[in-house]
């Protein structure tokens, strides 16, 4: 199908995660590679390969998780999102709406972040139980990152939800 848009013609459907189209961008694949050359290189072993492409799978996961807080938060106040687009840098969760009020807005872009410090807690909890909560471990990386990902979300800067925050107060 021809469409104007970059972004959706250079994008693959993976499916629907609560009624909301969810796409990646072809360049995904190259971040894929790149994480299967940097397990490679480190060890020489096709299991790192394997296992740094799983981390990155395991962080879009997360990155869903994260725009996923925006959309559903957002139809609770009637705004329906078009779709959840990957890419390499991370999500964006397409809104219908264009302006809210600011309460709503609020709403929404901190929803995002408290998805990703939630799941950073769920994660360190397990890592901790298991013994490992460092950055060396899949789960403590895992926990690392989505922290990370919640915190430089809040910047104060657009288009991130910290902006979003500030244009809302």
């Amino acid at each position: 199908m021809f469409t104007l848009d970059p972004a959706m013609s250079w994008s693959w459907n993976i499916g629907r995660l609560f009624g909301i189209a969810t796409r990646v961008h072809a360049s995904f694949l190259l971040l894929l590679l790149w994480a299967a050359f940097s397990g490679y290189s480190g060890t020489g072993t096709l299991t790192a390969a394997v296992m740094g492409v799983i981390f990155m799978i395991a962080v879009f996961a997360s990155v869903v998780a994260h725009e996923l807080g925006h959309a559903l938060t957002a139809r609770v106040h009637g705004i329906e999102t078009r779709q959840i687009l990957l890419l390499p840098i991370g999500g964006v969760a397409q809104l219908e709406q264009g302006h809210m009020r600011p309460n709503v807005e609020l709403q929404v872009a901190l929803a995002g972040p408290v998805v990703s410090f939630l799941l950073a807690g769920v994660l360190f909890t397990f890592a901790a139980i298991l013994g490992d909560v460092s950055p060396d471990s899949f789960l403590g990386s895992l926990a690392w990152t989505n922290l990370g990902l919640a915190v430089f979300n809040m910047l104060p800067a657009f288009p991130m939800d910290g902006g979003r925050v500030l244009r809302a107060g």
